[in-house]
């Protein structure tokens, strides 16, 4: 396996990881949310095409990450490719590439992302509301010195 920068050839795998991994990262709101595919999202698809994107996989693509400047803008892995350490590897490849301060957006009740960031030394600089697919979400601003 390894990380390789993102070719059109890849398009439809970044369409499905993230169509089954989105809302995972919405499963402890309180708000039940319906999947706007990734395609369909006008805001977070223009971002993540201006974004560098990178690509974990051989033959077949498990995740995908994506950061534009200082701020990480994705971060998916496919569900049967979780626990192994991908997104830790896919983590630690942004911040090699990221110069200064490192940012990253997540869900406030999103405990598990939380806690895989903070070992990479971010820490919450601010709370604030958001939406996703016209619902609120509760956010926090994460910061990596």
């Amino acid at each position: 396996m390894y990380i390789r920068e993102y070719s059109e050839g890849d398009y439809s795998s970044i369409l499905d990881i993230y169509s089954k991994s989105k809302l995972d990262e919405l499963k402890y709101e309180t708000d039940k949310f319906e999947l706007l595919p990734l395609d369909k999202d006008e805001a977070r698809y223009s971002q993540i095409l201006e974004s560098d994107v990178y690509v974990y996989g051989a033959t077949d693509v498990i995740a995908f990450c994506a950061f534009n400047g200082s701020e990480i803008r994705a971060l998916f892995v496919h569900p049967d490719a979780r626990g192994k350490g991908v997104g830790a590897q896919l983590l630690e490849f942004m911040l090699s590439k990221i110069n200064g301060v490192a940012i990253l957006y997540v869900a406030a009740s999103n405990l598990p992302a939380i806690k895989l960031y903070q070992k990479f030394g971010f820490k919450i600089s601010s709370e604030f509301m958001t939406t996703y697919n016209d619902v609120n979400v509760l956010a926090n601003k994460m910061e990596h010195l």
